[in-house]
Order: structure tokens, then sequence, then C-alpha cells
């Protein structure tokens, strides 16, 4: 399975970025086989609106089936959903860790929006 991680730096062992629409960079992961790759999300870590939309559009064209974030809010939400990619909620922890608690089944899979927008 294909699934996109929010991460603060660009590797497996950086942080899950809790932040969807302003995260650092978003890491493209093969489940089955661990291979990924790192897409810079710095266009929307500044941008004075919009960023979750952009983002979510961003996601859904790099063809995944989920996404493991912290938060979404409403505008990414409706972007994830209505392209068919299923949104996982992970606390704090590294990419690596959210990826084995995914594949265990422990991430929670939201069918809504868990922070308003503009959630900082």
């Amino acid at each position: 399975m294909k699934i996109v991680v929010t991460a603060q730096g660009n590797e497996l062992s950086s942080e899950v970025d809790l932040r969807f629409g302003r995260a650092g960079n978003l890491l493209v992961i093969d489940t089955e086989t661990g291979d990924f790759q790192t897409h810079s999300n710095t266009t929307n870590l500044n941008a004075a609106q919009g960023a979750g939309i952009q983002t979510g559009q961003n996601v859904a064209e790099l063809g995944v089936e989920a996404v493991i974030t912290g938060n979404v809010g409403p505008n990414a939400f409706k972007v994830l959903n209505a392209a068919g990619v299923k949104i996982f909620l992970s606390k704090k922890q590294t990419v690596a860790e959210a990826i084995d608690a995914f594949k265990a089944g422990q991430l929670k899979e939201v069918d809504q929006a868990n922070v308003e927008g503009h959630w900082v």
C-alpha cells in the first residue's frame, strides 16, 4: 500500500508533523517494500490561506491510498475524502513508529475533520 506521512524532516526517523496543511514534508511510503520518497511541502508551510486544500490536492496527485497525520481540518478533509484517500491520526512519534502502528491497526481512521480550519 502506498501512503503519505506528514513529517517534520525527510527521513523515517523524523517526527510526524501533527499539522497536515502546513507540514514540512510529505513522505510517500510503500508499506510493503519500505521504499519512500520525500516531497517538500514548504510552499504551503507559510501560505496565508488554503494550505490544507493545496496539500490535500498534492497528496491526492501522489496516488496514495491513505495519509497519516496528527490533525486534519475541514477543507483538507473534504479534498482527501473526495479523492478517496483515507485519513489516519497519529500522535507525536517518528514516521517509522507511525507506520508500524498503522500496519498493526493501531491508528484511528477518521470520518471527519478533527480540528477547525486554520489550526496552527
